[in-house]
Formats: structure tokens, C-alpha cells, sequence
């Protein structure tokens, strides 16, 4: 005789995956993809307010952008991709725009409206984006970290809510966040005389070549500051805060934070 536990286990196991189905199905996605020719010296901009990017090193003459949107209970209708030429006529803006009255270009987002407050709508946008050797980078987010590895010319780089990583072999990098780490590596800093690199919470670490020549300012306030460069400091020696010249000071260098600690390394 089947006894009742035998019975009711086999529901029991039927209620539990029914249960667990919608669980699983809470979190979805919805991916755009694009490919397009940006040629080199050319920017490709990225503008996003809710969702990590990433940019990679890509191969052939081409852009390749992908952008996937992740929700739960938010629209993901809400949310458009797009894509157009900058105001050069080659460069290509990219933007997550999230209203209908929202537009954007390569100087950011120029409506109250790109992000309607909707607590209800919880949809972020991922980018990934491999670009092209020569191919100039400017990527933004709100909140998301943002990450760009492999490129070969110039990169800017900035977030809100999230770390910032930037490299690139072959231009300047500037970087900055709100609340997160900044890291970044550059072997050639180009013709670009200021360079940036701030935070409120969280570190920050800069390499650059050992030919450095800058005029120096690193700063925190909960934290110290460190070097790699010998230097001609201005001022007395503070652990916290630093101005001083390294080389022929022909540039300026900025590394700022509130609550971390603040380095200057030599690019290995």
C-alpha cells in the first residue's frame, strides 16, 4: 500500500519547482546589438545612467557594440538604445535613453527626463563595446562601474555610483567617480596638458610612464598620498597632501580623494 507520505512528496516536489519557476524568471533580458565603422583618431561615445560598460579590445576596422537589458519588474520598453553620427560627422554617439523626452550627445544627456525616477522600473543596461585600434573612447554611467581595457588612444572615463578602471596603450586617460576606486594606466599621455583623476569614496591609483613630466597635485583627507617619482616638492611635507614637479612639469597632474588613499606609480 502507497503510504500518504509517499503521495504527497511527488506534489510537494511539483509546488516547489512551479514556485520556483517565476523566481527564476523575475530577472530577464532583452539585447541590442550594433556594428559600425568609427575611424581612427574618431571617438566612439558611450552614454548610459543605470548598468555597467565595458570596453575591449576589438579586432578588424569596426565598432562592435552590445547592449543588454536586464530587469525584473521594471518595462525594458522604457528604455531605448540608440545610435548616431557626432557633431564631426564620424564619430558615433551611443546612449541608453530612458524616457521618451530624453536625448543625448557627445556631451552627455540634455534632458531632466533621461531618467524618470521610477522606482517601479528597474531596468539597467549593460554595455559591452570592442573597439578598433585608434579608436577614441569617452564612456559614462550613473550607476554601474565602468571598465575600458585595450584601448590604443585616448580615454575618458567617468561613473557616479561605481569603480572606474581605464587603460590605454597608446593616449591620455582621465577618470573619475563619486563613490568608488579609481584606477588607471597610461603609456602615453599624448598632447593633453591636464590630466584628472578624483574620487570622493574610495582610492585612487594612477601609473604613467617613468618620462613623466608634470606639475603634481595629489590630495585626501582620510588617507595618505604616495609616489613612485622623485620629485621637487612645493611647500611643507604633509602626508595627506602633496604639490610638487616631476621632470619639466610641462603638464598638469590632478589625483584627488575624500576618503582613501592616493598613489602615482610608474607604468611597469
Amino acid at each position: 500500500m502507497t503510504s500518504i507520505a509517499s503521495r504527497v512528496a511527488p506534489i510537494a516536489l511539483v509546488l516547489a519547482a512551479l514556485i520556483a519557476r517565476p523566481a527564476e524568471a523575475q530577472r530577464r533580458s532583452d539585447t541590442f546589438n550594433w556594428e559600425g565603422r568609427v575611424p581612427s583618431g574618431r571617438w566612439i561615445y558611450l552614454r548610459n545612467v543605470n548598468g555597467e560598460v565595458r570596453v575591449e579590445r576589438g579586432t578588424g576596422d569596426r565598432v562592435q557594440v552590445t547592449a543588454t537589458k536586464h530587469w525584473r519588474r521594471g518595462n525594458p520598453d522604457d528604455v531605448r538604445i540608440t545610435t548616431e553620427k557626432a557633431g564631426d560627422g564620424e564619430s558615433v554617439v551611443v546612449c541608453a535613453l530612458y524616457d521618451d523626452r530624453a536625448r543625448c550627445d557627445e556631451d552627455g544627456y540634455h534632458s531632466s527626463g533621461h531618467w524618470n525616477g521610477d522606482r517601479d522600473n528597474d531596468v539597467s543596461v549593460e554595455f559591452v563595446v570592442r573597439v578598433p585600434s585608434g579608436v577614441r573612447v569617452d564612456a559614462s554611467t550613473t550607476n554601474g562601474d565602468l571598465s575600458v581595457t585595450g584601448a590604443t588612444s585616448e580615454v575618458v572615463a567617468h561613473t557616479t555610483n561605481g569603480d572606474v578602471r581605464a587603460e590605454s596603450t597608446g593616449g591620455p586617460v582621465t577618470a573619475r567617480t563619486t563613490n568608488g576606486n579609481v584606477t588607471a594606466s597610461m603609456r602615453d599621455l599624448g598632447s593633453t596638458r591636464d590630466l584628472d583623476f578624483t574620487t570622493t569614496n574610495g582610492s585612487v591609483v594612477v601609473e604613467v610612464p617613468a618620462s613623466l613630466g608634470a606639475e603634481v597635485d595629489m590630495s585626501t583627507t582620510n588617507g595618505h598620498v604616495a609616489s613612485d617619482f622623485p620629485m621637487t616638492l612645493s611647500g611643507r611635507i604633509d602626508p595627506r597632501r602633496l604639490h610638487a614637479t616631476i621632470g619639466d612639469g610641462s603638464r598638469r597632474l590632478r589625483l584627488h580623494s575624500t576618503n582613501g588613499n592616493v598613489e602615482l606609480r610608474k607604468v611597469p
